[in-house]
Formats: C-alpha cells, sequence, structure tokens
C-alpha cells in the first residue's frame, strides 16, 4: 500500500450531516433569481430542511467557500427566499447565525431521515432541533429527504459510476436493495416523525397557517430511447481509451427510473396519512415536480452522452457546468479538465482522506462526494494503476513532496445526478403552482 494514498479534497468538508454553523451573509447571486417586480406578501420567515436536493449542491455557492453542509444558492428554497425578501443583508455589520435569519436553511448535503429528528444531544443538535421559535414561528417550512435513506448512491454506484471499483457490487443487488428497503415500513415511520417533529416544534396548533411543503424527485433518464444504450459513464479508464463501467441500458435507466417513481408515491402517502389525522386540514403538502422535467433528463431523444454542453439537461454531469457554464469532459490524458474544476482548491495543509478510517465514516453518512471520494482513494491505495478518467498524474501542489503518491480526484461527483440551476427553478415554480393550487397564500405570485 502507498505511504500516502488519499485523496485531497478539494471542497469537501467530511463532517457529519448537520446544519451549517455560519449563515448566509452575502446574496450577490440573487439579482437574477428574484425577477418578480410585484411586492411579495410580508412572511416573517421559513425554515428549509432536508438532502443534498435542498441544499442545492454544485449550484453557485453562498460565500467565498462552500459551507459544510455544500450549500448553493440555485437551490429552490433560496430561490423562494429570494422571491420573499427574506435574505439577510449582505451590508450588515452585525453577523447573523442560522437560528435569527429569517431564512433558516437547515438543508445539508448527505442528511438522512434521522438527521432530521430531534435529538438528546445538546451538543449535537438535529435540523429540527435547530428551527428557531423566537421571535416569530417560521410561516411554513420546505422539505426534502429520503433519497439518502433509499440507498440512491448505491444505485448509481453499482449502476453508472463504479466509483468503489471491483467492491462496488451489481446493478441488479442494488437496485433490489433500494426496492427492498421500499417495501419496509422503516422510511414510512422515520419520514412520519420528522412531520410530525416539525409541526410540534413550531407549535402548530397555535399557528394555524403553518404547512410544510415536501418536495420528492424527478426520473433521471428517457428510458426510451437507444442512444445510451452503449454509453457508459464510468470513472475509470479501462485500457485503449475505453470507459470502464456499466452501460446504461433501457432495461437498467427503466429500473432507476422505476424507484424514483416508488420513492415519490411513498412520499406521497405518507404525506396524506399525516394531514389525515389533522381532520381534514392540510398541515403538509407534496410537490411532485418530476413532470417538469420531461426532456429535460439524460439520454433525450437525439441526445449523444454525456454531452456536456446542452443546456436542457437539468442534472449534473460528472465535471459538468451548472446552468448557463457550459463544460468540457475531461480527457484521459488530463490535458483539458472540466470548467469549474481547479476551482476552490483547498491551501495548503488540507487533509486527505484516511483510506484506512474513511469507509466506515463514509457508508455511515449519505454524502455522496464523502462516499465517492473514500472508495476511490480506497481503490488507488490497493490498485496504484488504476486510473480515474481525466486523473492527470503530473500535476502536483506545490507543497506536494516528489514521490509521494498522493493525489487529487474532483468532487464534483457528489453533484452528479443532482438538478442544476435550472432544475431548481423549475421546482420552485411546481411549488408556486401547489401552493396556488392548495390555496396557500404564500409567494408573489399569489
Amino acid at each position: 500500500m502507498f505511504a500516502h494514498a488519499g485523496l485531497l479534497l478539494a471542497g469537501l468538508t467530511l463532517t457529519s450531516a448537520r446544519p451549517p454553523q455560519q449563515a448566509l451573509t452575502n446574496n450577490d447571486n440573487l439579482h437574477h433569481n428574484n425577477h418578480h417586480n410585484h411586492q411579495p406578501p410580508s412572511i416573517p420567515g421559513f425554515v428549509a430542511l432536508g438532502d443534498s436536493y435542498s441544499a442545492g449542491i454544485g449550484t453557485p455557492i453562498p460565500g467565498p467557500k462552500e459551507n459544510n453542509c455544500r450549500q448553493g444558492t440555485g437551490a429552490y428554497p433560496f430561490l423562494l427566499a429570494a422571491d420573499l425578501n427574506l435574505l439577510p443583508n449582505p451590508n450588515s455589520t452585525s453577523p447573523t447565525t442560522n437560528t435569527t435569519t429569517p431564512f433558516q436553511w437547515l438543508s445539508c448535503t448527505g442528511s438522512l431521515t434521522t438527521d432530521l429528528l430531534s435529538t438528546s444531544n445538546p451538543n449535537s443538535p438535529s435540523q429540527i432541533d435547530t428551527i428557531a421559535l423566537s421571535p416569530v414561528p417560521p410561516a411554513f417550512a420546505t422539505l426534502s429527504i429520503g433519497g439518502n435513506d433509499l440507498g440512491f448512491f448505491d444505485v448509481l454506484n453499482a449502476c453508472i459510476f463504479r466509483f468503489y471499483s471491483f467492491y462496488s457490487g451489481t446493478c441488479a443487488s442494488a437496485l433490489a436493495a433500494s426496492e427492498a428497503a421500499l417495501l419496509a415500513p422503516d422510511f414510512d415511520l422515520r419520514l412520519l416523525l420528522v412531520l410530525r417533529e416539525t409541526l410540534d416544534k413550531v407549535q402548530w396548533e397555535k399557528h394555524p397557517r403553518f404547512t410544510i411543503t415536501v418536495t420528492g424527485y424527478a426520473k433521471f433518464f428517457n428510458a426510451e430511447t437507444e442512444e445510451c444504450d452503449g454509453v457508459s459513464l464510468g470513472v475509470w479508464w479501462g485500457g485503449a481509451g475505453v470507459v470502464r463501467g456499466p452501460k446504461l441500458t433501457k432495461e437498467v435507466r427503466g429500473r432507476m427510473n422505476g424507484l424514483v417513481e416508488r420513492v415519490n408515491a411513498k412520499i406521497r402517502r405518507t404525506v396524506e396519512g399525516v394531514n389525515g389525522g389533522f381532520a381534514g386540514m392540510e398541515r403538509v403538502v407534496f410537490v411532485d415536480y418530476d413532470k417538469e422535467f420531461e426532456g429535460h433528463r439524460f439520454c433525450e431523444e437525439g441526445v449523444k452522452e454525456p454531452d456536456y454542453g446542452r443546456e436542457e439537461t437539468w442534472f449534473f454531469l460528472p465535471g459538468g457546468g451548472d446552468s448557463g457554464e457550459g463544460g468540457r469532459p475531461p480527457d484521459g490524458n488530463g490535458t483539458e479538465v472540466a470548467l469549474g474544476e481547479r476551482d476552490g482548491w483547498l491551501e495548503e495543509g488540507s487533509e486527505l482522506v484516511d483510506v484506512e478510517k474513511c469507509l466506515e465514516r463514509a457508508e455511515r453518512g449519505g454524502d455522496w462526494g464523502e462516499r465517492a471520494l473514500c472508495y476511490m482513494a480506497v481503490v488507488k491505495s490497493r490498485w496504484p494503476n488504476e486510473r480515474l478518467v481525466g486523473e492527470d498524474l503530473t500535476q502536483r501542489l506545490p507543497w506536494e513532496e516528489v514521490g509521494t503518491t498522493s493525489w487529487r480526484a474532483p468532487t464534483y461527483y457528489g453533484k452528479t445526478f443532482h438538478p442544476r440551476s435550472k432544475g431548481h427553478e423549475a421546482i420552485r415554480d411546481n411549488v408556486y403552482e401547489v401552493w396556488r393550487q392548495h390555496g396557500i397564500k404564500l409567494g408573489p405570485r399569489q
């Protein structure tokens, strides 16, 4: 084993999926998002809960450095807060915290339902524990949760990327495990507890208009086209310039889409069950925005994947840019890197992934980027001749010693298959439409 085998963390802090400790202190990226001219209603504030889909991983970061929850200002909760004029003043001389700002952005990449549920440990509060009750409770909450509980990453690893190479298992076994988790009652119970604990935290009986808006997930693929049947998005070279990895066949795409559909159906049923306990009052609404992604998935008709320049794809590709940024695929010689890959390298002294210790932590949490980095580091430590697509073996940081085997891998795999900014805008718009349908008087479009 190499003496210094590991991955240098590029913009990724290995922390548990807890709310970020720093407040959002600038809104430089707002002006193109808050495009409504009429005055929004007066809303005291709201809280955003959930996972990476609510954190907006991959979209522009809300400051000079990515925070520990990998939040991005393209996230649909951030867009809602911008529309409602709930963002903190970037020119304020007094710092704010997540527990005092009108917009409590507690969504955190890697979160499981257990990261939201209340805990008895005051030194490690959950997202629900962090909800502020003073001075005014939030008017509503948004929530995205479930993908990490039900094994989305395991399916993407085994069926698409193979980060863990030979150890990744089979696509069939990963899909079977996720489907079994969907059939088990555990997730339903935890989601039910999350919704009820959130309502209790804001003292719902005193605030009859408080609602929770739960968002689902979107299917990743057009499963009917033939263009992707021979395409692989695997991360390792197989020799002779061929990417080693599973093919995106119709069968694989169809089963992965079916998994998303069943997740959404399960979330919908849980939401309906909670509302059933409130004698006809809708305390929770479900936003199934999947239909908005029609025509914007991977493997659409006439698209040759991976198409890094296609603006109408609303999910991130490995190394691809955000909406409006474009992007280039990295090549096998390292002569080209994906747009933004060198942005955000950590400073001298940044830690490397410890291949002896990272597995337990990574597999216990739900952060896709952390797991991908750990898996790739372990593979490199055991098989040093293995080579990542786009890896530049000659590139070295100034403080790295000649002869060491520490190396860097991009953290952009953590954002892969998450919505780009255009996708989040579509989710926001669908939230407004569902509010209108349910008579919820929130947002400037009411």
